[in-house]
């Protein structure tokens, strides 16, 4: 049977506190689907906490989701967790460009989150880099 997630209570408060001084998070609009461009450089990637470790690397990651969201060209963050294994986590990203990908991964908070993974996650994280089909047939 599936253990069910943690609750969280206050994610909009974890949200505001994990946003460095002064750094602002995308609009609540959010973004729109026609307004990401073709060439857009999307990321999926993946990550398993090690057993007995998912509230540890949940903890550390979820701060993320804010910080990345308000780096200049990220277009699009998301942060899932699986509802049938807690601790496995799907990261969906969309950077204006690949130049845009690799400059967040040289963020000292990425830097900072990557540096703790190896005491709680279960290998490291797997990426998968894509292109944006959808925009590209619609001529957009």
């Amino acid at each position: 049977m599936p253990r069910k997630l943690p609750s969280r209570a206050a994610p909009a408060a974890l949200v505001a506190a994990a946003l460095p001084a002064g750094a602002t998070a995308r609009g609540a609009d959010g973004v729109r689907y026609a307004d990401i461009p073709a060439d857009a450089y999307a990321v999926v990637a993946q990550l398993r906490a090690k057993p007995g470790k998912e509230d540890a690397l949940r903890a550390i990651t979820l701060p993320l989701v804010a910080q990345v969201r308000a780096e200049p060209n990220n277009l699009l963050y998301f942060l899932q967790e699986s509802r049938e294994t807690p601790g496995h986590f799907i990261f969906t990203e969309i950077f204006a460009s690949q130049a845009d990908f690799e400059a967040h991964n040289r963020t000292p908070h990425v830097r900072a989150w990557f540096a703790r993974l190896p005491d709680l996650a279960d290998g490291g994280v797997s990426v998968i880099r894509m292109g944006i089909l959808e925009n590209t047939a619609l001529g957009r």
